[in-house]
């Protein structure tokens, strides 16, 4: 079935306009005529738009653009709420068509129901699942490809859309572990760098202006402060010019061919952070990995997607070497514990796992612990930065009030 969107008049002689779902314009014109609806002009349009309408000088029939649509994201939630809706109804025994027409109905996102629209067209059409999502890679990544077009194969879609919502589902939980532990602290120094910025550049000039008046000579902590003080308050689009350029100079930097290696090999070295990055990346790795066989897809082909989702170049490098040795004959298990970079833990699991022909269900294994691991360290994490930034917020606030202080007391030694 198709989406066809018209104009005609209703029993009153009232102009009216909509969409509706009919196999072609003839069979639209016989819904509609038992509506009492006369039909003056039909196109046929994208599913997921809204109607369409017809302009007053006989233009034909245009499509009605929500630009609003366009401005809109699609998150991975909505993308994980509609894959286990999806998985839900063809397990029911829906067609995929009708399925697919139904989730379409219910997307509140604009521009999701647009894609989704698209997706069943072209499913209406004689394509298959895969490829049609395949036309839409900024919303569905390689791995969402790779397993729908593996339980095609295999006949067995529900069950690969049900890992598939699991398994994105468990990355949202990931994701939003991680990104809640940093807003505390984040927050913190952004509190802290006005506060102080407020300090420097409204009060402190202020009560120096004493100082300057007195002629008195001053030590040199309040005179560092008075020239920060000084400084900011005349230079400080200078300064936030330097603060921004350093910003994208660094960012630049980060993403090029060269820095990116660099960068990255830092996060996998960096105290404290260090362990934290790997395991994140680690347990993103064996997830994906770990759903990927169980769905089907083939082992080097699950690699060369599971390697995009490590987010890092240097353990990238890894499985690619990992990939050609594993070509060749050798273990994952074993590949992985000659670069070094993978934990002893995690190679010993998958080697038992590849013993016991349960790779898929030991690398769940190590993904499920590591996450538990990774959220507890990012308390423990947290913890120890909330001390951290109260002491140099309070050693901040504590050295401008020594500076004005001491040379207030000085003067009062003096008038004695």
């Amino acid at each position: 079935m198709a989406v066809f969107a018209y104009k005609g008049l209703d029993a009153r002689g009232k102009t009216v306009a909509g969409a509706k779902d009919a196999e072609s314009p003839k069979a639209l014109r016989a819904l509609l005529r038992r509506d009492g609806i006369v039909v003056t002009e039909v196109a046929e349009a994208r599913a997921g738009k809204a109607a369409s309408a017809v302009t007053s000088k006989g233009e034909g029939l245009k499509k009605n653009i929500d630009f609003a649509a366009m401005f809109q994201r699609i998150k991975q939630s909505e993308v994980a709420a509609f894959t286990r809706q999806l998985a839900t109804l063809v397990k029911a025994g829906i067609p995929l068509a009708e399925a697919l027409g139904v989730l379409t109905e219910q997307i509140e996102n604009e521009k999701f129901k647009t894609t989704i629209g698209d997706v069943r067209t072209r499913v209406n059409e004689g394509s298959s699942l895969a490829d049609a999502l395949a036309r839409h890679p900024r919303v569905f990544e390689d791995v969402f490809i790779s397993m729908v077009r593996a339980g095609e194969t295999a006949g067995n879609l529900d069950q690969v859309l049900i890992r598939l919502a699991e398994f994105m589902e468990a990355a949202q939980r990931l994701k939003s572990k991680v990104g809640g532990a940093m807003v505390y602290p984040l927050a913190m120094m952004v509190i802290s760098g006005g506060i102080m910025a407020v300090l420097m550049v409204a009060v402190v000039p202020q009560i120096t202006q004493l100082f300057d008046d007195a002629g008195q000579a001053l030590p040199w902590n309040t005179q560092l402060l008075i020239f920060m003080s000084k400084a900011i308050g005349s230079f400080w689009w200078l300064i936030l010019a330097a603060m921004i350029g350093g910003i994208y100079g660094l960012l630049a930097w980060i993403r090029s061919p060269k820095g990116r290696p660099v960068w990255d090999k830092l996060k996998l070295r960096a105290p404290m952070l260090g362990p934290l990055t790997r395991q994140i990346a680690v347990s993103r790795f064996c997830r994906t990995l770990g759903t990927m066989l169980a769905s089907g897809v083939p082992l080097l082909k699950s690699l060369d997607v599971a390697k995009d989702i490590l987010g890092n170049v240097v353990l990238k490098k890894v499985i690619e070497g990992a990939r050609e040795q594993i070509q060749q004959g050798e273990s994952i298990a074993g590949t992985l514990r000659k670069s070094g970079e993978f934990p002893a833990i995690v190679t010993h699991m998958i080697a038992v796992g590849e013993r016991a022909g349960q790779l898929e269900q030991m690398l769940a294994n190590v993904a499920t612990t590591y996450e538990l691991e990774v959220e507890t360290k990012l308390g423990k994490l947290t913890s120890v930065l909330e001390p951290l930034i109260i002491v140099f917020m309070g050693g901040a606030v504590g050295f401008i009030v020594f500076s004005i202080l001491m040379p207030i007391m000085q003067m009062n030694q003096f008038a004695q």
